[in-house]
């Protein structure tokens, strides 16, 4: 940069632990003038694609990956955490500490997974890591549907995950349904799509007055992907066993919200299990995204190729 220049100006959204914050002071302050906004972008500002912001402000933009790899940085952290959803809501974990906690001694049943199904809604990277971890580990059946799935492509991530194509019956080990019949089996049903236009209120009343009454569903993806109010009404009527969510329309929830406010698992309503966006919020996993966009932000000063380049 020439002297007497004006600084980049680089803003910063950061998580909630302020993290970001000693990977961005390693950038030279006369250069760059770094902005920290300790909290991220409300749902509905997000740009819907990295091309359009590329169009829209003429800068690059780029991912975060493995710079050995090639892979995603934090790429168990969701699947983790979303297993950790499965088994508390089934097991009855938040209850049961509740009552303990107020002299109460087994007031619920836990619920077994062993040969259950496990409905995938979207079988990516996600959708195939947790699917892996219910079979191996509680011999679920896995069944799956999105808008774009086909038998053919369930049988190569089967073959990717390490599993053969069909068991010795011959049943396919990821088989494709159909939309109603994925909802109307489902002993736990989890949502593994990436939020678009195309699939915002994707799941609605129809697909859970389907599901079976001692069913639980699972999200871990992004809230908008379930019609919420429509999900709030299957809930609060008890229609179905419980639901663990980690997203939101709105993050952070607001005080107000009903998904605080209700008294959920009484008076007939489901069991509700809330987490505030936990799906990733691990340290390691962080640094590494900072580490890299910090690198990345050198790189295109220095024109440089970046890493993980998005458009």
């Amino acid at each position: 940069m020439a002297q007497g220049s004006t600084p980049h100006r680089v803003a910063v959204l950061d998580d909630y632990q302020g993290l970001s914050v000693s990977h961005f002071d390693a950038l030279d302050k006369a250069v760059f003038d770094v902005t920290v906004f300790r909290d991220t972008l409300l749902p509905w500002n997000h740009p819907d694609t990295p091309q359009h912001v590329k169009e829209a402000l003429s800068i690059p933009v780029a991912g975060t990956a493995d710079k050995s790899t090639g892979t995603q940085v934090g790429t168990n952290s969701t699947t983790e955490h979303c297993v950790t959803l499965v088994l508390a809501l089934a097991r009855g974990i938040a209850r049961d500490d509740a009552a303990v906690k107020a002299g109460l001694w087994q007031t619920g049943f836990a619920t077994g997974l062993t040969c259950k199904t496990f409905a995938v809604v979207g079988l990516g990277r996600l959708g195939v890591a947790t699917a892996k971890i219910l079979r191996m580990a509680f011999g679920m059946r896995i069944i799956a549907w999105s808008q774009n799935l086909t038998q053919e492509i369930a049988d190569e991530k089967a073959k990717s995950a390490g599993f053969p194509v069909e068991d010795p019956s011959g049943e396919k080990t990821f088989k494709v349904v159909s939309r109603e019949e994925l909802f109307s089996e489902a002993d736990v049903l989890s949502v593994h799509l990436v939020l678009s236009d195309r699939t915002r209120d994707l799941i609605k009343a129809d697909d859970l007055n389907r599901m079976k009454k001692n069913a639980f569903l699972i999200n871990t993806s992004r809230g908008p992907l379930i019609h919420e109010g429509d999900l709030l009404a299957i809930l609060k009527k008890g229609a179905i066993q419980g639901a663990a969510l980690d997203v939101y329309g709105i993050e952070p929830l607001p005080t107000d919200s009903e998904w605080r406010t209700t008294k959920w698992g009484e008076d007939g309503r489901s069991q509700v299990l809330l987490t505030p966006h936990m799906g990733y919020v691990e340290p390691g996993t962080l640094n590494a995204w900072y580490g890299q966009q910090v690198d990345n932000v050198k790189r295109w000063h220095e024109g440089d190729v970046l890493v993980n380049p998005l458009a």
